[in-house]
């Protein structure tokens, strides 16, 4: 089944900015997708008999067919649409959410984000749990509807107490900003660790901050870095980052500065300018790697050139190491870096 990106809020901790992005699938309700007989959903019969069914009205099968439609072999979202739509009349809380996020993202159909609304909140209403989670969203970003941050906790709420863990995650951030429910770090420590346990890579940074800055829970720089390597290990660039500077200080583990040049390269290679400016320092100053002013000076470039400003003092640094001919070698390595990672 295709996986469907929303994005969602900004939640910005101490000196260490998180940007959460979610992805949600819709599953067919368990539906299956054999007949007794134990025909593939390729085979000619299995077809031609769950059309006939669709058209007697079936939901399940209209739903199915929908399906097909959208992900299959035979893709074609207008008739997605027509199926979901037929299934979604009848009530098929699964169909409504995605008829929504056909309507959503204007996929064999014009984009309306009330019409997605719409569909959202017969599902919502019907206590699925993953349209809950897009009502909220809908909510949250005033999408088809006037922004309303209490309506997005509510349903983030009820998503979250049937245990979807992107819903876990939204409603932490909720209570973290103080958005639509008074702040509260410790139910935001709740829910981030609902989400995080399921293995959620954001939950899992935005945990693993809370540890590191005693938010909503004793400060405990060991469970920041379980929480920080387990996003880490996801690929998410702020937690690789978070990572090497808590091997680079000795935070929660032995100091290591092998460890710290591999995570910040980690998050350098994703184009995270923090990572690629302490990354600059650790060549300019050989630890965990051979001293090397060109590649120093090459991340300090890297780094300025996405954004930093305490890049541009550390190349100023590095320039009086270097030749003339060895800041041109090592400006030519920036562009070639640069152009490699677009």
């Amino acid at each position: 089944m295709k996986k469907y990106k929303l994005i969602l809020l900004v939640l910005f901790i101490a000196s260490l900015p998180l940007v959460l992005t979610s992805c949600t699938s819709v599953s067919a309700n368990n539906t299956k997708t054999t007949d007794k007989m134990g025909a593939k959903p390729q085979d000619p019969d299995f077809i031609t008999d769950l059309r006939i069914k669709a058209e007697e009205g079936s939901a399940a099968s209209q739903f199915i067919l929908g399906l097909m439609y959208n992900a299959g072999d035979i893709k074609d979202y207008k008739q997605a649409v027509k199926w979901f739509t037929k299934s979604a009349e009848q009530g098929n809380s699964s169909a409504q959410v995605l008829l929504g996020l056909m309507y959503y993202d204007g996929e064999g159909i014009k984009q309306d984000y009330k019409q997605a609304l719409k569909w959202y909140t017969k599902s919502a209403e019907q206590g699925n749990p993953v349209g809950q989670f897009i009502l909220g969203v809908m909510y949250a970003n005033g999408r088809g509807v006037i922004k309303d941050y209490k309506q997005a906790v509510k349903w983030y709420a009820k998503s979250a107490e049937q245990g979807d863990s992107s819903a876990q995650l939204n409603l932490g951030v909720m209570y973290a900003n103080g958005r639509g429910v008074i702040k509260d770090y410790k139910q935001a420590v709740k829910w981030y660790a609902k989400s995080a346990e399921q293995g959620d890579s954001s939950a899992q940074l935005n945990l693993g901050v809370m540890y590191a800055n005693g938010r909503g829970v004793i400060k405990d720089y060991k469970q920041a870095v379980k929480w920080h390597a387990k996003s880490a290990e996801q690929g998410v660039a702020k937690a690789q980052f978070n990572l090497g500077v808590m091997y680079n200080e000795g935070e929660g583990v032995i100091k290591d500065y092998k460890q710290a040049v591999k995570w910040y390269a980690k998050s350098a290679e994703q184009g995270d300018s923090s990572a690629q400016l302490n990354l600059g320092v650790m060549y300019a100053t050989g630890r965990g790697v051979i001293k090397d002013y060109k590649q120093a000076y090459m991340y300090a470039n890297i780094s300025s050139y996405n954004g930093s400003k305490e890049a541009i003092k550390l190349r100023e640094l590095i320039e009086k190491e270097l030749t003339a001919e060895q800041i041109n070698e090592a400006q030519e390595l920036s562009r070639e870096w640069i152009k490699s990672h677009k």
